[in-house]
């Protein structure tokens, strides 16, 4: 994995260190984010011209900039993105908006998931033969048509506004259309977002740390061995769950490895999948107890408390509440609230074995007796 420049190797720019007026943003037209993204495009190029200013420079946070311009911090992110888009900066989580060098390549930005959209809207554009003039089906719509979120398709939507190939008549979500076709689209631009490139780094790290059974390090962990936000963390976990990699459940367990990255599609995990393991967890809790009833008690008899059942088969109390509950509904177990409450056997259970094994059919297959 390429080791990310940290944010204590970068200058930061303080807001007492701009020597220029601010922005006016009275009496005029255009939106705040339009006449903010303006200075700054004005500041940035007067700065690195006079030198005041050198690339790879940190500038202040979006808080700093909203509080001394009197604006929402929503306006500053929007302007940011504004000449963003135009190269004059460039964003890295946990780090912050760097001035840009376009020569270079230390903060090599992976695509964004807007920057995604707009090439996928600019396709079905041209695919569609559509031309000036023509409607766009609606934001939803669209969003289903290229696969990105609702909120990702508008962001990309009013950029294409700004750039003057679509315009919006803003009566409702369905007033999009074409203005220009004029546009090129970018037929080497890769579809890897942070979060892609997040679950790449996990695969890789997976394969070169750990084994089945392993458990992964906590989010916190992964944060800092990534150099990405807690929530870029979870969303890339969530895609090695959906993939069988991971499985994750509550408590003290946390999330463990079941396959292996690199094996094969064609290859069969031993694990059960997620769910099915899950539920087979609940039932070779609720057997355990069941034996202990049958052995241990008698009708009217009162369990030992969920926290001492706890300790007593190391199990967290989620597992052990829900086993009992399961129980509680077979007809074996009532509770009972109050000083003299508790939970109480109303019927003896019969022994009897699992219903099945947490274990693949196909693997399974393989100790059947002939």
């Amino acid at each position: 994995m390429q080791k990310l420049l940290q944010k204590n190797d970068l200058k930061t720019i303080k807001m007492s260190d701009i020597s220029i007026a601010y922005p006016d943003l009275k009496n005029s037209g255009a939106t705040k984010s339009d006449i903010i993204g303006n200075w700054l495009i004005d500041w940035i190029k007067q700065g690195l011209n006079s030198k005041k200013l050198v690339p790879n420079t940190l500038l202040p946070s979006k808080a700093e900039f909203a509080y001394a311009f009197g604006v929402s911090v929503g306006t500053i992110q929007n302007a940011l993105r504004y000449i963003e888009d135009r190269g004059y900066v460039e964003s890295k989580q946990r780090i912050g908006t760097i001035i840009k060098d376009k020569n270079s390549q230390v903060f090599k930005k992976l695509t964004s998931k807007r920057e995604i959209a707009i090439e996928k809207i600019k396709k079905y554009i041209i695919s569609n033969n559509l031309k000036p003039n023509d409607s766009l089906p609606s934001s939803r719509v669209l969003a289903e048509i290229t696969n990105c979120s609702a909120n990702t398709t508008r962001l990309a939507l009013e950029y294409l506004c700004k750039e003057k190939y679509l315009k919006h008549k803003k009566t409702n979500e369905t007033g999009w259309f074409i203005q220009s076709t004029d546009f090129s689209i970018d037929e080497e631009s890769k579809n890897e977002t942070l979060v892609k490139k997040t679950e790449n780094d996990l695969k890789e790290y997976i394969t070169q740390n750990l084994k089945i059974g392993d458990r992964m390090p906590s989010h916190e962990e992964l944060t800092k061995k990534m150099q990405v936000s807690i929530k870029t963390v979870h969303d890339a976990l969530q895609n090695l769950v959906n993939e069988g990699i991971l499985l994750t459940r509550r408590g003290r367990y946390g999330t463990s490895v079941i396959k292996m990255p690199d094996q094969s599609a064609d290859e069969t995990s031993i694990f059960a999948p997620a769910q099915d393991a899950a539920f087979y967890y609940y039932e070779k809790t609720q057997n355990t107890i069941r034996k202990m009833i049958s052995e241990n008690y008698e009708i009217g008899s009162k369990l030992p408390s969920i926290s001492e059942l706890s300790t007593k088969l190391d199990l967290s109390h989620n597992t052990i509440r829900k086993a009992l509950q399961n129980l509680a509904k077979e007809g074996y177990l009532a509770f009972s609230r109050g000083r003299y409450g508790g939970t109480f056997v109303i019927d003896i259970p019969e022994e009897q074995s699992f219903k099945w094994i947490a274990v693949n059919p196909k693997y399974a297959q393989l100790y059947k007796t002939p």
